[in-house]
């Protein structure tokens, strides 16, 4: 069974900035990333993995996703990046 996931990077040159996104390959989507293939996250580069929710479903994925992106999700977001240890 593939499992899909919900993740959240951060720029470790640019402070405050986060990406939510979600993917059933983390490691080829993290490359992507990495390697700029992915347009909202080229100009942050390099990226660091901070928070990783895994799921059964496509659709509990995306709408975790979609969550992170709006309203009170965003400040659960915000929490979870504060309290990554990171930032």
């Amino acid at each position: 069974m593939e499992e899909h996931i919900v993740y959240i990077l951060i720029s470790e040159v640019k402070e405050h900035w986060s990406y939510v996104g979600s993917t059933s390959n983390m490691t080829q989507r993290f490359k992507d990333h990495q390697s700029g293939k992915t347009k909202s996250t080229k100009a942050f580069r390099p990226l660091k993995i901070i928070h990783i929710e895994k799921f059964v479903s496509f659709e509990e994925a995306r709408q975790r996703e979609l969550y992170l992106k709006t309203g009170f999700g965003r400040e659960e977001k915000a929490n979870i990046v504060r309290h990554s240890g990171i930032v």
